[in-house]
């Protein structure tokens, strides 16, 4: 008889995209439902993933602090009733205050917990949902804040991307018109759609470019008139399901330093520029940006110099292009063993042993 397992997420992409593909990976073997709050429900196909609503509050609120915990004991009880029913057996958490009732209650019925840590920083929840945990999955054995007495726990797998994004590669050969993809992730960035247009429009007039562009539903009509009217390819869009479709037409991203978004353009081989987000918690975007450049596989530009240098900094990497393709190979060599078997098998393996 299958196991039955409940994957807790929501919030955003950055957490409810590697649940889903979690999902994807045990539901070969096992028995999953997805545990989400209402903010995680436009980040995957509900018709597909069987799922339940758990909506946590944010707990930063001082002035609701009372409240949100009084709303947090009644979604504990909420919790423990959904894990009885459901009959789960094992919880996996991807992290984030989303989790904290249904961890809470599958500890209350002792079950089995694991985790999942996407960024190289070491999140408030995961560290203190770690002394519940049997396991925690992490994309690096170098976690920043990762307590020492707790290494035993981790396990190291290739970073959880679409199945799909693994049959994408982008081309050896340069596009006709240079292509540039352009990433603000789950939840967009206004840095790109308001200092980034200009720059390139100045660009275009040297150097033939495509524009593909993640942004806000209410920009897109305004962006694409604009590139339109300045004689630049380009296809504008907000936050969809057939992204990799999309992403392995380029030469070149422009990105935040979300794991998921820099996972995806790693194993499709995608050279990036990755400005992160400066007010991400414990600045872990910046430390997702350090580890790929560690391996020279992206460039990173700080958001105070965005506006000042991405133009200078684009054009010179398009005039020679040998440091993309230099990239591009180095990212193929940091991938050579990462594919969805390895991956499935991996985590397969644990489960079953623990």
């Amino acid at each position: 008889m299958k196991r039955n397992f409940l994957i807790s997420t929501g919030g955003s992409g950055g957490h409810v995209i590697p649940a889903t593909i979690l999902y994807n990976h045990l539901s070969q073997k096992v028995n999953v439902i997805i545990s989400t709050d209402k903010r995680g429900l436009k980040y995957f196909n509900k018709d597909i993933y069987q799922h339940e609503i758990i909506n946590t509050p944010k707990l930063n609120n001082i002035f609701f602090l009372p409240y949100n915990l009084i709303m947090i004991l009644v979604l504990t009880l909420k919790s423990f009733k959904l894990l009885k029913q459901k009959k789960i057996e094992e919880v996996f958490s991807t992290g984030g205050y989303m989790s904290l009732p249904i961890i809470l209650a599958a500890r209350l019925l002792k079950l089995k917990i694991y985790l999942l840590e996407p960024n190289q920083v070491l999140g408030r929840a995961n560290r203190y949902f770690l002394n519940f945990c049997k396991k925690i999955f992490c994309y690096s054995n170098e976690i920043k804040n990762f307590p020492k007495n707790f290494e035993s726990k981790k396990i190291i797998i290739y970073p959880l991307v679409k199945q799909s994004i693994y049959k994408l590669k982008s081309s050896n050969q340069m596009n006709d018109n240079f292509t540039l993809l352009i990433v603000g992730g789950s939840q967009g960035a206004n840095i790109f759609d308001k200092n980034l247009k200009n720059s390139l429009i100045n660009i275009s007039k040297k150097i033939p470019i495509k524009i593909i562009q993640q942004t806000n539903k209410k920009n897109i009509s305004s962006l694409k008139e604009l590139y339109t009217k300045n004689n630049i390819e380009n296809i504008i869009f907000d936050f969809i399901e057939n992204f990799p479709n999309i992403i392995h037409q380029a030469d070149l991203c422009i990105t935040r330093a979300g794991a998921s978004t820099l996972a995806e353009l790693s194993v499709i081989n995608l050279p990036f520029i990755t400005v992160p987000l400066p007010t991400s918690k414990d600045d872990h975007q910046l430390e997702n940006a350090i580890f790929y450049e560690k391996n020279n596989c992206c460039w990173i530009i700080d958001q105070n110099d965005f506006e000042l240098k991405i133009e200078r900094f684009l054009e010179d990497i398009l005039k020679k292009k040998t440091d993309i393709l230099e990239k591009r190979e180095n990212l193929k060599k940091l991938n050579y063993q990462n594919t969805w078997i390895n991956v499935n098998q991996k985590i397969l393996e644990i489960i079953n042993e623990n």
